[in-house]
Parts: C-alpha cells; structure tokens; sequence
C-alpha cells in the first residue's frame, strides 16, 4: 500500500429499528431496488444534506435592501451574447423595475 493512501474503513453499526419502521424502510428498499442496508446509508446521507443546509441557511448574511438593489441592478444590465432562438423577451415588454411606481416605491429615481 502506498504511503499517501488511507484504507477505506467500513463499519458495522448495530442499529435498532421499531419494528413498523423497519417494515416500511424494508418495503421501500424493495421498491427501489436497493438493499436495506443501502436505503438506510442514503436516507441518513439526505438527513445530513437536509441539516447541513438548515445550517447553512441560518448561518449565511441576511439579505438587506443594498444587497437586494444590487442584484436587481445586476439583471437590468445588459449581456454582451444574444439570448438563445426562443428565450427572447416578447414584443413590447417593460420590466416592472422600470416604471415609476417601482422607482417611487424603491426610493429610486
């Protein structure tokens, strides 16, 4: 074994289920085609992902108007490519941040 690499350890973990969860995780492990043993690694992987992204949310920056201002900014600037046959903005449209009861309503004139 080279120095640089790390044996992948797999554990064994006794795990106790009620038995109407077990039926439900076994059922469903059927349907999908998967060991049980597989559907439960991938049901507690998504509770991670689900957690860590509640996490992550509380802990990010709270969005405040110039934030706010700034990303509308951004998407009333122009691209320098031409939008893809179909994505082009119908005849006569006007974005709702250009009329003046928006400017009025956000403060900007």
């Amino acid at each position: 074994m080279q120095t640089g690499q790390r044996k992948l350890a797999i554990s064994k973990f006794p795990l106790r289920l009620m038995p109407s969860v077990r039926r439900g995780a076994e059922e469903f492990s059927q349907k999908e085609g998967v060991s049980l043993n597989q559907f439960i690694n991938i049901a507690v992987a998504e509770k991670l992902v689900h957690l860590q992204h509640e996490s992550w949310l509380a802990a990010r920056p709270k969005p405040n108007a110039a934030n706010i201002a700034w990303g509308l900014d951004s998407l009333d600037k122009p691209t320098r490519n031409a939008p893809d046959s179909g994505d082009e903005l119908p005849e006569g449209y006007e974005s709702i941040r250009s009329s003046d009861e928006y400017k009025h309503a956000t403060g900007r004139q």
